[in-house]
């Protein structure tokens, strides 16, 4: 069963994040921007209400919150009404399939990203942001998961978790990129994983 109930009730709140940690923002969609494809036709599922697509120029989405798809449907992007597990596509179709900030809310990861295989074309990429259980910003969130409007119901994963995801589910070739690091003045973006907070990793359908 989709995990709606928060963006139902909280859309506002959700949005209002991104405006109060604006350079976070900026650099996690840095962040995904380089692992992005060019010029490739790419579908961001769970696009809740456009924060990461329109940056990044993805025109469709999936979304099982009506709150937050018509948010997003209202910034101009095709949003269909959908799950991770039993995306509304045929096989072969996208050339890259974009999570952000969604694993950790879907019900099913593994069946997630075998839905991803099926809908990309040969040669697509899975590209996923998430923030890493084993990090600062992770154990600060799990530590205040049930008081958290939207992550008392998420399910937080590592790193390495997700890459033996991805393996199981038949992608390859992973490049990983990581930013938003603790007690650093001056924020970049770094190859690799285990000093970042946010990492993202891109998957190959071979």
């Amino acid at each position: 069963m989709a995990k709606i109930e928060p963006f139902e009730l909280f859309a506002d709140a959700y949005d209002d994040w991104f405006i109060k940690n604006k350079n976070i923002y900026e650099l996690e969609i840095e962040a995904v921007k380089q692992l992005m494809p060019t010029d490739a036709y790419g579908l961001e599922v769970g696009i809740g209400s456009g924060k990461f697509a329109v940056p990044l120029g993805i025109k469709t989405g999936v979304e099982p919150s009506k709150a937050m798809a018509k948010k997003a449907s209202e910034l101009g992007i095709k949003v269909h009404n959908g799950v991770a597990e039993d995306l509304p596509f045929e096989d072969n179709i996208f050339d890259f399939v974009l999570f952000v900030t969604t694993i950790c809310f879907v019900d099913d990861i593994e069946k997630s990203f075998l839905e991803a295989y099926r809908v990309l074309k040969n040669g697509g990429s899975i590209i996923v942001g998430f923030v890493d259980k084993e990090s600062e910003m992770g154990k600060k969130y799990l530590a205040k998961k049930n008081i958290s409007k939207f992550y008392n119901i998420a399910t937080f994963y590592s790193t390495e978790e997700v890459l033996d995801y991805f393996g199981n589910t038949g992608f390859k070739d992973f490049k990983i990129k990581q930013t938003v690091f603790q007690n650093q003045e001056k924020q970049i973006i770094e190859d690799g994983f285990g000093k970042g907070s946010f990492v993202v990793i891109r998957g190959e359908k071979m």
